[in-house]
């Protein structure tokens, strides 16, 4: 799996790590039990410090997405994808409901607020 990370984001560099490796778990691409790169690896292969990737692991081991073994590794954990998907439906959950105040805040109407939602889910990733 590569991750991208874009300097230009405003996204600190460590949650644009966790969402890639979230997305990766939860499309399959990265199964349960797989193996992760070491810290030290991936901050060398992404070219970030080594506190940015530690950051990103426990954050997701945090929320059940990684399991680390002491003297083994970290690996994709072997809860089940469907909790996985549903701690991902959770995170999804709360961050709209603050759009939604936001919305609310200012007038906005559910149609405009679902036109906006609609035309941003079409875009390209």
């Amino acid at each position: 799996m590569d991750i991208i990370l874009s300097n230009s984001s405003p996204r600190p560099l460590y949650e644009q790590i966790e969402e890639q490796i979230k997305n990766g778990i939860l499309s399959g691409a990265l199964g349960q039990g797989d193996a992760m790169p070491s810290i030290r690896y991936l901050a060398k292969q992404l070219r970030v410090s080594v506190i940015t990737t530690k950051r990103a692991y426990d954050d997701l081991e945090a929320e059940g997405f990684l399991e680390t073994t002491p003297g083994k590794g970290t690996y994709v954990s072997l809860a089940g994808r469907d909790r996985l998907r549903e701690v991902a439906m959770s995170q999804i959950e709360g961050k709209l409901s603050e759009i939604i105040d936001a919305a609310k805040s200012i007038g906005l109407t559910l149609d405009e607020l679902w036109e906006i939602t609609a035309t941003l889910y079409r875009e390209e990733p």
